[in-house]
């Protein structure tokens, strides 16, 4: 049996007498994009929150790459290659997209992040690592303007970027096509796809369109449990899922 690298074995999140998440089982394998659907009261992002280190779990397991991360913080989680973007953009609005960049390549050490006595081998290594994905994420024109003066599409590959320049073994994605327009949605959807080449990528999304075309997996959820889970195809013609989500909509429209 392929071993996964991001394994979430019988997750329960409680809040007081509310169970968000409700024995939730989820095996990411490398170099696949693994996506989480479901309406809103899910328990998605509540899920997201725990595999990341937002909230404690109350029950259940959590391994990346065979280390235990239950009991970590979600910043020394960063360190054991588990990375993420939000649903709302989350960046310095007021520093250059290089030194957005720059500061997360460089976070992947926290102690020597903002440190100003950094050696010159440091800073050279960090900026290489900031040339090649301003390069990839087509940002290299906008490299010294504010990250806050990009628009929406712009600034939300940013922030995939900035969990790319942290070395992550696995990128989770919460909405990443939240609020974009069709063109940003196209250019986000190759750079997603593209990224399983050195990645797992964990995706939330409500497109589709997005889910299905590129997702090698499909977790789909409802009440905090899981529902359905298999390839795209085998999800989009389940009856349970057409039932409880699809039904007569489309593939573009949201689940």
């Amino acid at each position: 049996m392929t071993v996964a690298i991001l394994e979430a074995v019988n997750i329960v999140k409680r809040y007081g007498k509310f169970t968000a998440v409700n024995g939730v089982t989820l095996r990411v394998m490398a170099h696949t994009v693994h996506s989480v659907i479901g309406p809103n009261g899910a328990g998605k992002t509540t899920l997201f929150h725990a595999l990341t280190g937002v909230v404690p779990i109350n029950e259940g397991s959590i391994t990346v790459d065979g280390v235990e991360v239950s009991h970590l913080p979600g910043h020394k989680r960063v360190l054991k290659g588990l990375t993420r973007s939000f649903q709302v953009t989350s960046l310095f609005p007021n520093l250059s997209v290089h030194e957005n960049l720059r500061l997360a390549a460089q976070g992947r050490n926290p102690a020597q992040a903002l440190h100003l006595w950094r050696s010159a081998e440091s800073l050279t290594a960090a900026g290489e690592k900031v040339d090649v994905l301003l390069e990839r994420l087509n940002l290299s024109a906008m490299a010294s303007r504010a990250a806050g003066e990009l628009p929406h599409g712009q600034q939300r590959r940013l922030e995939v970027g900035m969990a790319m320049a942290g070395q992550p073994k696995v990128i989770l994605l919460d909405e990443p096509t939240s609020g974009m327009g069709i063109e940003d949605i196209s250019a986000m959807k190759r750079l997603i796809h593209d990224l399983r080449e050195e990645y797992a990528v964990v995706l939330i999304e409500h497109n589709m369109d997005i889910v299905m075309d590129i997702s090698d997996t499909v977790t789909v959820m409802q009440l905090g449990q899981v529902l359905v889970e298999g390839k795209p195809g085998e999800v989009s013609n389940d009856e349970r899922v057409r039932h409880a989500y699809l039904g007569s909509v489309t593939t573009e429209d949201n689940a």
